[in-house]
């Protein structure tokens, strides 16, 4: 769906007053008491409608997914958040207007928002089909960003479309059975249906999670292309909080903080915040106010932990990285792309910026929760030397950095080469069978039956990843796509709302550059970054519930790969940690 479209729809309030059942011919439950398991048809003259029903949040309402059942039962612990779906089909030849709205469920602060669809021109590839959600609606559109609206217009023949609705279940709210409804009106309050609700929450409270880090990239340079900013100007900094904000809310818990920018192609207007000028050949000078602003700023957001930029060039140690410099009001590189990576150009710059960096650490008092990178992504063979050789330099000029990087050969995890080495999923493995402490990635890949949220993974499936990073150990999770808006290594973006690959599939699958859209004052959500958000929400569960990693209930769990892809299986999980029987 092209932007524009959104952009012109109007903001509505988040709720709707109630008014009682009008007339028209109604069919099955209207009430919390009456309950069934077909959905609710509204009908004209006779001739059935629009069908209402309700699904969790794991399941996508496609445009032509056929109606489910009209009751729903949701489990939580106390201070949790949890979402799930209003839904309905026009069964009409007609368009209708719907609107949604939550009665009865005011201490939950529930939140309503609409689900847009995009284009998924192509399945990702290498995957058997049993590993892909809509393989019968696929290619076309898919359900995934999140609109905050409460009303909608224009709802065609046949057509299903759905309203996401997020609650917020207090701390001290009474354990046991809550029940609401949900109001689904058609062309205005005259026509509307109201469907029960019933939510069992569970005694225990969610405490935050802990010693689980979690890292997003996100771009600077996204947002001042997408929404036409001047570099580093006062709405480019107002938009960057917003998602920053909207990161952590989402469990992300690590800052990404870009003194350098990371990427080998050239840019005209490149994401650095570090100012360096070079007033004599081989001689620097840092300006570090920028970066002091991001950093503060993210503390009042709420991070306590940053990540900085790496120091060389990715998939291969080969080149350092590209610093800017500001010349003649244009951005350029300090040395070629093709410098040497242990050259005397690039330690002569080093042995000047990282007693600097070490010292605006300390200043900050941030140095002992900073996580620092060397380079993405190295190979084998050679790139083991170069790696080497690069953190060799590390070592004599900046004892005091330790550093984790995405890197899949497990020498670098047997040699010590990394302090703290981030296999992908697919490779995590030998880093298990070898006791070595690891996070894990992924990242366009590995396809198939591995854990990943591309936009045709299963939403269970996505729901996992933190019952999987739980029951192996993980002691991180890191992914590259937040806000990925550009065509992949070039300076052109991207329209997010009609391709999510980057414009390079295959070998990007669609949805792995970017977890939110850009609305028109700040992210829009999608439904794999809600639902990722779940499972980070998982985790904490199994923290506060303090279920061991060998726990009997988590067994099913065998690797990356392996392991439950069912929403009962999390609901059965579920029940069993919260000690909520199941309701008849």
């Amino acid at each position: 769906m092209a932007t524009h479209l959104f952009l012109s729809w109007p903001m509505k309030c988040l709720f709707v007053i109630s008014v009682s059942l009008a007339s028209g011919a109604i069919c099955g439950p209207t009430s919390g008491e009456e309950r069934s398991a077909s959905p609710v048809i509204l009908e004209t003259n006779g001739q059935p409608d629009v069908a209402f029903w309700l699904e969790s949040s794991l399941q996508r309402v496609f445009p032509h997914t056929p109606p489910g059942n009209a009751q729903l039962q949701l489990l939580a612990a106390r201070n949790s958040r949890l979402s799930f779906q209003a839904c309905l089909k026009n069964l009409g030849q007609g368009d209708l207007n719907a609107e949604c709205a939550v009665l009865g469920a005011d201490e939950f602060q529930p939140r309503i928002r609409y689900v847009g669809l995009v284009p998924v021109h192509h399945l990702t590839p290498n995957t058997d089909f049993a590993e892909l959600d809509g393989i019968e609606h696929l290619p076309g559109l898919v359900p995934d960003y999140l609109v905050p609206l409460t009303q909608v217009t224009s709802l065609g023949p046949t057509e299903s479309r759905s309203f996401w609705i997020t609650i917020q279940v207090p701390a001290d709210i009474r354990p046991g059975r809550h029940d609401f409804r949900i109001k689904l009106s058609v062309h205005g309050a005259s026509r509307h249906v109201e469907l029960p609700v019933t939510l069992d929450v569970g005694a225990l409270v969610l405490q935050p999670r802990h010693d689980f880090p979690v890292i997003h990239w996100w771009r600077g340079e996204a947002t001042w292309d997408y929404y036409r900013t001047e570099m580093f100007d006062e709405r480019w900094w107002t938009l960057t909080r917003g998602q920053l904000e909207n990161m952590l809310a989402h469990g992300s818990d690590v800052v990404y903080v870009p003194i350098f920018f990371s990427r080998r192609e050239t840019f005209a207007r490149p994401c650095q915040l570090l100012v360096v000028n070079e007033p004599r050949p081989g001689e620097y000078e840092f300006d570090w106010s920028r970066v002091r602003r991001f950093v503060r700023m993210c503390q009042e957001i709420g991070f306590r932990q940053f990540e900085w930029s790496h120091l060389w060039i990715y998939w291969g140690v080969e080149n350092p990285i590209r610093v800017y410099t500001e010349r003649e009001k244009k951005y350029v590189m300090l040395w070629p792309p093709d410098t040497q990576a242990t050259s005397e150009t690039y330690l002569r710059f080093l042995r000047q910026f990282l007693p600097a960096f070490h010292q605006f650490l300390r200043e900050e008092k941030i140095l002992d929760t900073s996580y620092f990178h060397l380079s993405d992504e190295p190979g084998s063979d050679q790139h083991v030397e170069n790696y080497r050789r690069a953190r060799q330099v590390l070592r004599e000029l900046a004892p005091w950095m330790k550093v984790l990087d995405a890197l899949s050969d497990v020498r670098y995890g047997k040699e010590g080469l990394t302090d703290m080495p981030i296999p992908l999923v697919s490779s995590a493995q030998a880093y298990i069978d070898a006791g070595i402490p690891h996070w894990v990635y992924f990242c366009c890949a590995p396809q198939g039956p591995w854990i990943n949220r591309f936009q045709d993974t299963p939403l269970a499936k996505i729901r996992m990843s933190g019952w999987l990073l739980y029951r192996l150990r993980a002691k991180g999770f890191l992914h590259w796509g937040f806000n990925y808006w550009h065509k992949i290594e070039r300076e052109d973006l991207t329209d997010p709302f009609n391709d999510s690959s980057a414009g390079a599939w295959p070998m990007i699958p669609y949805g792995d550059p970017f977890m939110i859209y850009p609305g028109p004052d700040g992210p829009l959500d999608s439904i794999r970054w809600e639902v990722f958000a779940e499972s980070l929400q998982d985790y904490a569960l199994l923290q506060s519930a303090g279920i061991s990693a060998d726990d009997p209930m988590l067994t099913d769990i065998k690797s990356y790969a392996d392991f439950p892809k069912r929403e009962e299986w999390i609901t059965q999980r579920l029940r069993q940690i919260l000690k909520v029987p199941e309701q008849p």
